[in-house]
């Protein structure tokens, strides 16, 4: 029989050898120590963080489309050919500038044709007043024969209606005379509106008509000729599409940040200047709110019109708030939490089905902590009951907190990679040592 003696860090024992059975016995402390070992080399790896104290900004996302404030549309108001374009697209323009020239040929002779009408109507109205006092004079003397009965009633009837029937030529005639002055008037019209200017200092953002082409005018059932558009750059509008869901805490007024999709190193501000008040349905059925949103942009900077978007407006803010990962925040099942959880929290509904808790940590464990959350943004969600400044929670990875349970030894990520590294050099300083032992 033989005795071997064999030493361990902080466990000394004595071992018999008897056949083929091993008799060890450890000291109390090292039992302790041989329990920790066993801990740690189960626990793991996780990424923990500190609850912090800090500002959160609720905000609502919304995809849109990038639009001048000023966006002129121009039309002709006669059908016409295109005479003239002196300014090609993407020039700059100033307000009275021409920018459109039409043929004018065919309201020239509108105008002189109405004109004419106005002459004859005129000439025809001097004949009628003459007729008119002839047949008032003599009216008056059949009225003065028939009082001394040298005139039947007869003819004075007769001269009455004749003098009536010449005063209602007279007004026939006015009206005309009227309505052939209003005609020269709008011939005039026509005829000026063969000139476009530009209202607004802007940019030919868009010429759709080619010289030579006859505009035509805009009816009802039938659109008129858009011959261009004018905008002004200088003021350029983000028009978003708001979820019906989240349209309630949007207000005009409030503050947005805007991403154009074409420029991923800028971030626009903003602010809301119009909520549409009727809803609208998109292709897939998806209502929503068109929300206006005034870009605030940088001095002599212009965007091109129609780029696409998107948004996050601020519709509230969180000063000194406690904040956590958003990802630290998890749901479970009431009914698989310990009892002492269930039953040691306000903050548990049991008349519901699933609860939010964050994974604390505490001497190396995991302990379910219920809690009540506020708003959130994409990494960040805001704690409003449940937690203390001084708690360490479990932040990550998403694929362990899938399925993290209670009470589950843990050790943080960043700490062993950095205590790995220095047993890694206290290893290597040890060999070394040990290579200068005589």
């Amino acid at each position: 029989m033989g005795v071997i003696k064999f030493m361990t860090i902080g466990v000394i024992g004595v071992g018999v050898f008897a056949g083929i059975g091993l008799m060890i016995y450890k000291s109390p402390v090292g039992q302790k120590l041989i329990n920790a070992r066993q801990q740690t080399d189960t626990a793991i790896f996780v990424l923990m963080e500190p609850v912090t104290f800090g500002d959160l900004e609720r905000t609502v996302s919304a995809p849109g489309s990038i639009e001048p404030k000023r966006l002129i549309k121009i039309s002709s108001q006669v059908s016409a050919k295109v005479l003239a374009l002196p300014f090609e697209e993407g020039q700059k323009v100033k307000a009275g500038d021409v920018v459109i020239r039409l043929d004018p040929q065919n309201l020239v002779a509108v105008l002189d044709s109405a004109k004419a009408g106005l002459d004859g109507q005129e000439a025809s109205l001097g004949g009628a007043e003459a007729s008119l006092i002839n047949a008032r004079l003599n009216y008056e003397r059949f009225q003065q024969l028939v009082e001394t009965g040298d005139a039947t009633k007869a003819e004075l009837d007769a001269a009455q209606a004749s003098y009536l029937q010449a005063k209602s030529s007279r007004e026939v005639l006015t009206h005309q005379i009227e309505q052939a002055k209003a005609q020269i008037e709008r011939a005039q019209k026509d005829l000026d509106n063969t000139i476009i200017t530009s209202p607004i200092d802007g940019v030919i953002t868009s010429l759709n008509t080619e010289v030579g082409e006859t505009v035509i005018v805009g009816t009802i059932n039938n659109p008129g000729s858009v011959i261009m558009e004018i905008a002004d750059l200088s003021e350029m509008l983000l028009k978003a599409s708001v979820d019906e869901a989240n349209i309630a805490p949007v207000q005009i007024g409030q503050d947005a940040r805007i991403f154009v999709n074409a420029y991923a190193d800028r971030k626009y501000k903003g602010t809301i200047q119009r909520i549409g008040l009727k809803r609208q349905v998109a292709a897939d059925g998806t209502g929503t709110f068109e929300v206006e949103i005034l870009m605030d942009l940088p001095e002599g900077e212009t965007l091109y019109s129609g780029l696409s978007a998107s948004t996050d407006i601020i519709v509230e803010h969180f000063y000194d708030a406690m904040i956590v990962p958003s990802q630290a925040v998890v749901d479970r099942r009431i009914e698989d939490l310990p009892k002492d959880v269930r039953e040691g929290s306000e903050i548990i509904d049991l008349n519901k089905t699933f609860t939010r808790i964050v994974y604390r940590v505490v001497d190396g464990k995991t302990v379910a902590t219920p809690v009540k959350v506020g708003p959130s943004d994409l990494t960040q969600t805001v704690i409003t009951q449940g937690l203390s400044k001084d708690d360490i929670v479990v932040a990550g990875p998403f694929r362990l907190l899938v399925d993290l349970k209670h009470d589950t030894a843990v050790k943080d990520q960043n700490a062993e990679d950095s205590d790995g590294q220095d047993a890694d050099d206290e290893r290597t300083d040890n060999q070394s040592s040990s290579k200068e032992s005589p």
